[in-house]
């Protein structure tokens, strides 16, 4: 009798476990430009607002995941970030202080600190097009910053204390003469915003707005906060509902015709010029930048919870290639051994052909109202629900 066939599969199982073992350690191509070798990548919960846009970047991503990090992210407001729990998540990232301040207080408050990071600033400015700005410029309400001799300016400063009291008296874009190019427009001259209730971007305008009526001075007690909080409401009543990020209007077809000005940040802007010249070879010279006269620049906190979230923060900011990309996103960041935020973020637009804004020396550096103070304004202008405080010291939590 013949003896019957013996199993393959006992000597197939070293073969298969060398095959295994020396795929682990095959390096892999990332894009064409770096080999690394394979390695855990950890997934990193957490909630952003607007600068959710830096880590959907291809690249911010690449470089990521060289560091054997992924991020998975909850998107929201920064106010309804601030006004949330975080069980589950690594980090958080408001666009700007008001809403971190009330995080970290919030979380001391629970016995529970958290680490912050500042790794990008980007200022508040209005985005606009070329035939609005050119009509606040022959109103004398705005006129243009430094342009290279044969080039159109990018760039305006906008007199914000004209601004308002043209919004205030009710004045209309025909009534500044837009039909001079070519544009009929029987609207209110305003700015409009995000939501209120969420975005700091327009938490922060309102916080501008009032200063600005307080003769550059931030309210200083809740009757001060309450009478600016009733007059913006009024102004701000014009610009209809509520409405998610602007900045995605601004950069549509359709934006002249929705929203001829708009409260953004610097960074989506020269993102969009940086993108459209990528593109095309040159840049969007329909859509231009006003630089309020009372200047503020938000400082994005990212704000870690657990190990892995504070290992994020150190990346992007103290990381060089992460560093670099922020600036090609439009961010400004800081140079090691730097006070300045301009100088590096200049020159990379000048090495894309792109005009580098430069500020007025005499523009005014403005200041937000203390945080109570400001939340309570956000509250009763955007009819928004409340954000739990932390007790002050020697109060007890309600």
């Amino acid at each position: 009798m013949a003896p019957e066939p013996r199993s393959r599969v006992p000597w197939l199982i070293p073969r298969i476990v060398a095959a295994a073992t020396a795929l682990c350690t095959i390096v892999v191509l990332v894009q064409g430009h770096t080999t690394l070798p394979l390695r855990r990548v950890v997934t990193i919960e957490a909630k952003m607002a607007s600068k959710q846009d830096y880590f959907e970047d291809p690249v911010v991503k690449r470089l990521l995941i060289q560091h054997g990090i992924r991020v998975h992210i909850t998107r929201m407001g920064s106010r309804g970030i601030a006004t949330q729990n975080y069980d589950g998540y690594d980090a958080v990232f408001p666009s700007g202080q008001p809403a971190a301040d009330l995080i970290t207080k919030r979380r001391a408050a629970e016995g529970h600190p958290a680490t912050t990071y500042r790794p990008f600033v980007s200022p508040i400015v209005l985005g606009t097009y070329r035939e609005y700005a050119r009509t606040l410029q022959r109103a004398k309400i705005a006129e243009p910053l430094g342009a290279p001799p044969g080039s159109q300016p990018q760039y305006y400063s906008l007199d914000m204390e004209k601004f308002l009291a043209a919004t205030n008296a009710g004045r209309r874009w025909k009534d500044l003469g837009i039909e001079h190019y070519d544009i009929g427009n029987d609207n209110k001259v305003l700015a409009q915003t995000s939501d209120i209730c969420e975005a700091n971007s327009a938490g922060t305008y309102l916080g501008l707005v009032s200063y600005v009526w307080n003769k550059n001075d931030i309210p200083q007690d809740s009757a001060q906060a309450d009478s600016f909080a009733h007059r913006i409401k009024i102004l701000l009543n014009d610009q209809g509902m509520p409405s998610g990020e602007k900045n995605e209007t601004y950069v549509s077809a359709e934006g002249k015709s929705i929203a001829p000005i708009t409260v953004i940040y610097e960074h989506q802007f020269l993102a969009h010029q940086l993108e459209v010249q990528a593109d095309t070879g040159h840049v969007d010279g329909e859509r231009v930048l006003l630089y309020p006269s009372a200047r503020f620049v938000t400082e994005p906190q990212f704000i870690a919870l657990t190990p892995q979230g504070d290992r994020l923060g150190d990346l992007i900011t103290n990381d060089p290639a992460l560093q670099r990309r922020a600036m090609e996103l439009g961010f400004r960041v800081r140079a090691a051994g730097s006070a300045s935020t301009s100088d590096a973020l200049a020159g990379l637009l000048h090495d894309h052909h792109i005009q580098a804004p430069v500020l007025s020396a005499d523009d005014t550096k403005a200041v937000l109202p203390r945080l109570d103070l400001l939340e309570r304004m956000i509250e009763d202008v955007g009819d928004c629900a409340p954000t739990q405080q932390p007790a002050a010291a020697g109060e007890e939590a309600p």
